[in-house]
């Protein structure tokens, strides 16, 4: 799971994303309102974690901007503020739900796990397509044209990503960070190895490619019809 953890409280993040990565979570921070709500518009998140009280923007704010602009992500409101006014003005500002400091870190870690597993629910797909290609991720098989496909896991993750993304440009970043879970640069061709052999394997022996290349910009996985 990916969280963005949005709290001015430099020592209150460090102690988030430090529970968090021992739990096996993948954390970026912001330590205010206006960076908080430019990485969670720039980068895709299973969770939010926003404090109330921000500097730059406040954190009902950067919600209701985000409900705005049509982020679904699920948002988890921290507050010292625990009247029941303050949290229903939380959750009407598009909070998914309201903990109040202090709190204990695995009542936190349960409810942001919570609802992770409710998006997962609404979003889920059992099955992508694209063209004649068919992968589908609760057997984690794939197949073009009926005829079986054999991945290695990362190759299956990047594949599962391009058809997430299917007819969209997919950078070198997104991929870093999706795929691999990168957050810099590691500068090797890593991408471009795994690229070449997924499409040795889904594109070679067919007549029409489906993985193209976007110079300057990234990859694209789409059918000639699309």
């Amino acid at each position: 799971m990916k969280v963005l953890i949005v709290e001015d409280d430099a020592d209150a993040a460090r102690y988030l994303a430090r529970g968090l990565t021992e739990a096996g979570h993948s954390c970026d921070t912001a330590g205010n309102g206006e960076a908080g709500l430019e990485m969670a518009l720039s980068a895709e998140y299973d969770v939010l974690i926003v404090d109330r009280m921000l500097p730059k923007r406040d954190g009902l704010s950067l919600i209701e901007t985000l409900r705005e602009k049509d982020k679904h992500v699920p948002i988890l409101v921290l507050s010292a503020l625990a009247q029941v006014d303050d949290r229903v003005k939380g959750l009407r500002a598009g909070g998914d739900d309201y903990l109040t400091k202090p709190y204990a870190f695995t009542e936190l870690l349960a409810r942001i796990e919570a609802l992770a597993r409710r998006k997962q629910t609404a979003e889920f797909e059992a099955v992508y397509k694209v063209g004649d290609l068919e992968l589908d991720r609760l057997s984690h098989t794939v197949t073009r044209a009926g005829k079986q496909i054999v991945l290695q896991p990362r190759e299956f993750r990047l594949l599962e990503y391009l058809m997430r993304h299917a007819g969209q440009v997919v950078t070198r970043t997104m991929l870093l960070e999706n795929v691999w879970d990168y957050h810099f640069d590691p500068q090797t061709n890593v991408i471009d190895v795994h690229i070449s052999r997924l499409r040795g394997k889904i594109d070679k022996s067919f007549k029409s490619p489906l993985v193209h290349t976007v110079r300057g910009a990234g990859y694209v996985i789409r059918a000639d019809a699309d």
